[in-house]
């Protein structure tokens, strides 16, 4: 007999005792008290049938969350994962600390799901309504730069120097899932407040997708291109706060509209397939795309270790893994570009092709002569590993890129490009959930110059969780292959900056 069976079963024999003290023997003939425990019999059934109900609606959840299950039936605490995340550069969902027994006790309207997922606006059972926001405030000094630079063909440019405080952006996010908890939706607008005026200053977008299966999990609408490590999911987990390294930025890919397929292959292995309309198409019209779906970008991941590598895969060791976790990773993009799809150079998170020296090549006159590209070929592998113990992270990326196949007009002096670079990164959490340092650098080797970039910086989480975090960091680049008004680098900057970031995320 188990323990619950003998629960009821005693309170049936109170619930009789009871019956027997309140009504005297003598007033009772034998048939009522026969019906009387039946009744009473018949409750306790209902009891045992609804109690089963229940454990197998939890043995069914920790199934899908591959959660052992317990003798006791009793529930258990464990992390949820948010239905959707909003989508940022390597835009992914992270694991929310919300536990089993939590949903339990807390009402599910207004429950705030700690770790990013937002708060639960309305949970039913025929959808589900989440509600979470990102933003930060930059201070960002760039008066230790250079005046001016030159790029390889001998022209002199100007550098307009910031010193300036901006609400940098705004991220307001909805998602959830419809009639199928495997049917998930995702809407947002995603600002960009230091371009206000330009196209695409302020986006509304979003995507559904459907779960078949642990490996086989389909989406349509607007994601990142899974062409580097930084695309693939990690925001928010970045060193940095919300920009990349130098060379990481002059070779990925970006956002675009398509239809991608994710899921696991095995204990520790993830992969992502998609394939879109171009390699950035935030402020970028229908009218402006050619009419073939050729950019295609994939990614594998390899766990080896632990089977995971935190949340979002992130580059950070916030968690403080107990073990050591390891990740190998390898991606490719491929994409044939016009110059009526490029995105403008103030749009958010573009992607443009440039030489190494940030000359966009699709610009009129860019090799210095009178002719211009209108069709290129873009072609991008990378391989990325990093590692994870105790606070301290160590990540690698190196990356190939090939752009070839030029359709040109007047003169032209070459034919193809190759440029190849790599980014480093590590960090160490001195005081564990609460104060962070890093070291972040990066170099581009390319046909028109060999621009770098390190950094050092500190994040300080003053609740010791993710939702804000005070950031500083002092930046050195030299020569800047890239550079627009969102993020801390100038193109052709040689010298440092000094930003400073209050970041909320919930």
């Amino acid at each position: 007999m188990t323990k619950r069976q003998f629960t009821c079963r005693a309170l049936l024999v109170l619930m009789a005792l009871n019956t027997l003290l309140v009504f005297p023997a003598r007033a009772l003939d034998q048939e009522v008290i026969l019906q009387r425990l039946n009744a009473l019999e018949q409750n306790q059934r209902d009891l045992e049938q609804q109690l089963a109900e229940r454990d197998a609606r939890i043995m069914e959840l920790e199934q899908r969350l591959g959660v052992p299950p317990t003798a006791t039936g009793q529930l258990h605490s464990v992390p949820v994962t948010p239905q959707a995340g909003a989508p940022h550069p390597g835009s992914g969902s992270s694991a929310s600390d919300v536990t089993l027994a939590q949903a339990a006790d807390e009402p599910a309207i207004g429950r705030f799901n700690q770790g990013g997922g937002g708060y639960t606006i309305a949970e039913t059972p025929y959808g589900k309504l989440n509600f979470s926001a990102w933003t930060y405030i930059r201070y960002l000094n760039q008066k230790g730069l250079d005046d001016s630079y030159t790029d390889s063909f001998g022209r002199e440019f100007e550098i307009d120097h910031r010193n300036d405080f901006q609400v940098n952006k705004v991220n307001l996010t909805f998602n959830g899932w419809l009639y199928d908890p495997d049917f998930r939706w995702l809407l947002y607008t995603w600002t960009s407040n230091t371009s206000q005026g330009e196209s695409a200053q302020v986006v509304v977008a979003g995507n559904l997708k459907y779960r078949f299966n642990d490996a086989l999990d389909v989406g349509f609408g607007i994601d990142a291109l899974p062409g580097t490590r930084s695309t693939s999911g990690t925001f928010p987990h970045f060193l940095k706060v919300d920009y990349r390294t130098m060379a990481d930025d002059f070779f990925r890919p970006s956002y675009t509209t398509g239809m991608w397929t994710a899921g696991k292959l095995g204990e520790g292995i993830d992969y992502k397939l998609m394939v879109g309309n171009n390699l950035s198409q935030l402020g970028v019209n229908a009218s402006r795309l050619d009419d073939g779906l050729n950019t295609w970008s994939g990614r594998l991941d390899w766990m080896p270790t632990t089977g995971e590598f935190g949340p979002g895969k992130g580059f950070d060791d916030f968690s403080m893994h107990s073990e050591l976790a390891t990740l190998f990773g390898i991606a490719g993009t491929y994409s044939e570009e016009t110059r009526q799809s490029q995105p403008g150079t103030e749009d958010i998170n573009n992607s443009q092709i440039r030489l190494s020296d940030g000359t966009r090549i699709f610009e009129p006159g860019a090799f210095n002569t009178d002719g211009r590209i209108n069709e290129a070929t873009y072609q991008m592998l990378a391989l990325d590993a990093g590692m994870k113990y105790q606070g301290f992270s160590l990540t690698g990326e190196y990356y190939w890129r090939w752009v070839d196949d030029l359709k040109t007009e007047g003169d032209i002096p070459v034919e193809d490009l190759y440029d190849h670079g790599f980014q480093i990164q590590t960090s160490y959490m001195f005081v564990p959930k609460s104060l962070q340092g890093y070291v972040a650098g990066s170099k581009i080797f390319g046909e028109y110059g060999n621009p770098w970039d390190t950094a050092v910086g500190v994040n300080w989480y003053p609740f010791n969780h993710r939702l804000v975090r005070v950031n500083g960091e002092l930046l050195y680049m030299k020569d800047s292959a890239i550079g627009y008004s969102s993020i801390p680098y100038q193109v052709g900057g040689d010298g440092v900056a000094f930003h400073t970031n209050l970041e909320m995320k919930f």
